[in-house]
């Protein structure tokens, strides 16, 4: 379809918040910019997409209003026909279009033996936006978000007390002095994951690997059950520095199941070791993943066939052997180049084939 413009038009569908659907803004950028198309999102709302997407003339978003599906218990049976249903009806529509993507060489070969789709693969990379921080981007960062960092989600922990801080300057990480910024000596180890809060992504492991760190180094600094707390978080805050740092897992989304593990953290008791749980801007949170010390995902495949999008690799220490080993086997069965780059190697012959077809 022709736009007013002379461009071509795109459409693209989304059952979902666009806010929370990563792909198909990229898409959406990609079809704007790259291909050069006049692009209509049609999308539940619910989150704001990046500001890219919001501030380009090419791009025009118009919200649904979802359908809230209530007494789910009743219709259950009903739902799991239809689950049977949708699938058959996907493997018939999907012969029928005139293309179709997936995200790794294994989904293509499901999709091509057991479907009878002829799927071109494009893997999943992050766009240009993501990169690490500077000392500046973290520095505003940790600024904007500093109350919620420093809000426990229960009893006061080692990061709360930073709340006393009057400097505005001073951020749990960071300090500026004449326009210069610093990382503070005594600044808690970061570690980002992002989430959607389903059965896909089990987070009691993570909430025994930070309970575990945390006994450990009590055990291994000889620290009694009964010391005072407060006393020892005061004197991390004041600067005095130990050989294990404490750690602030940030972990980001909306799903089902948050409110459970929130109920879950504030019940352990961490005296290096804190949580805290956001939803954050989308022009923040490619801005935290670059300020982390590690990105963790806990992403479980539910067709086994796919690998997931929240894959961080910063550079690892000499004996971390076996975390090499994971980056090398991620990259060789994907790709190391940017969202764009692989867009317009992989996607774009594919939108022009079909564009030149529709056009004939």
């Amino acid at each position: 379809m022709m736009a007013e413009t002379g461009r071509k038009r795109a459409a693209v569908v989304v059952l979902g918040d666009i806010g929370r659907s990563p792909r198909m803004q990229y898409h959406s950028l990609s079809l704007a910019n790259q291909a050069g198309m006049e692009v209509d999102i049609v999308a539940n709302g619910g989150s704001d997409p990046h500001l890219l997407l919001r501030e380009n003339p090419s791009i025009h978003i118009h919200e649904m209003k979802s359908v809230q599906l209530t007494g789910i218990s009743k219709i259950s049976g009903a739902l799991a026909l239809l689950l049977k249903a949708s699938i058959q009806f996907e493997k018939h529509f999907g012969r029928m279009a005139d293309g179709a993507f997936c995200v790794t060489k294994a989904m293509r070969h499901e999709l091509d033996q057991n479907w009878g789709i002829n799927a071109t693969v494009l893997y999943d990379q992050s766009p240009e936006f993501f990169h690490p921080a500077s000392l500046t981007e973290k520095h505003e960062l940790f600024s904007r978000l500093g109350d919620s960092i420093c809000s426990a989600m229960g009893n006061d922990d080692c990061i709360s007390v930073e709340k006393e801080m009057k400097n505005m300057n001073t951020t749990v990480f960071t300090s500026s002095i004449d326009g210069e910024v610093f990382l503070k000596p005594n600044r808690p180890a970061l570690v980002v994951s992002s989430t959607s809060w389903t059965p896909d992504e089990d987070f009691s492991i993570l909430l025994e690997a930070a309970l575990m760190y945390d006994r450990r180094v009590a055990a291994t600094l000889g620290e009694e059950d009964s010391m005072d707390e407060r006393q020892l978080w005061i004197d991390m805050k004041n600067g005095k520095q130990f050989v294990y740092p404490r750690l602030l897992f940030i972990i980001t989304g909306k799903g089902p199941d948050k409110k459970k593990y929130e109920e879950q953290i504030k019940r352990l008791k961490l005296r290096r070791v804190a949580f805290r749980t956001m939803w954050l801007a989308s022009e923040d949170y490619p801005l935290l993943l670059g300020s982390a010390d590690l990105g963790v995902s806990l992403h479980t495949s539910s067709s086994g066939l796919d690998l997931p999008m929240k894959m961080l690799f910063k550079g690892f220490p000499e004996e971390c052997n076996d975390l090499k080993s994971l980056k090398a086997g991620a990259l060789n069965t994907g790709s190391s180049s940017k969202w764009s780059t692989e867009w317009e190697r992989c996607a774009l012959p594919l939108v022009n084939q079909v564009i030149g077809r529709n056009a004939c």
